[in-house]
């Protein structure tokens, strides 16, 4: 009995491909795949200069150098940006501010776009949110030396990406600075210890 059932189902798989070749069974599976995409059009490609593809909203594009609302520069020049650069793009040269020692700004601020990977390490490296990435790649020139980006250039991309800017902080106690407190009743830090009544 188990031998007719076999040989059945051997000639009934026989007869299931041999109808599959008649119909052309792939061709009509291909055709029906071909067809809905037809029917169900999107287009694949942009038409680039004239349609922009939609950015999200952590897209890593150019690099910009921030402002606070009332248009002081947030970097302070703490050089966190250019040690955590892989392929060292960044230079910065700090200073202190004049009339306030503690405090300090970034002088002159460089980039090199053209070794730059986008990836982002300087913007989290950074204590301040002075560096933020853009949307923007439409950077194509003619000579690379135009890549090579200064300060003024950076923060007139965060102008011009980021309009809305951050308020400052204001500081609570006038002897509080940026990374620094200091109290005007602390003894200075070369005095004698001060003796406690009782000790010989």
């Amino acid at each position: 009995m188990g031998a007719v059932s076999h040989r059945r189902s051997s000639w009934t798989s026989r007869l299931v491909e041999w109808l599959k070749t008649l119909t052309f069974y792939e061709i009509a599976l291909g055709m029906k795949a071909t067809l809905t995409h037809l029917l169900r059009y999107r287009p694949v490609t942009i038409q680039y200069p004239h349609e922009k593809r939609l950015l999200p909203d952590n897209y890593r594009g150019m690099l910009a150098l921030l402002r606070y609302d009332d248009g002081t520069e947030k970097c302070v020049g703490c050089d966190l940006c250019e040690a955590a650069c892989p392929s060292r793009v960044i230079t910065v040269v700090s200073a202190e501010v004049p009339g306030e020692p503690i405090k300090r700004y970034a002088k002159e601020y460089y980039m090199d776009m053209t070794r730059c990977l986008f990836c982002g390490m300087c913007v989290q490296a950074c204590p301040v949110d002075a560096l933020a990435m853009t949307r923007e790649y439409e950077w194509s020139v003619y000579d690379k030396r135009h890549l090579f980006l200064n300060k003024e250039q950076l923060l007139a991309i965060g102008d011009r990406n980021f309009p809305i800017r951050e308020k400052r902080l204001e500081l609570q106690h006038p002897n509080v600075a940026f990374f620094n407190v200091a109290f005007p009743d602390s003894p200075p830090r070369d005095a004698a210890p001060l003796r406690t009544s009782g000790t010989g």
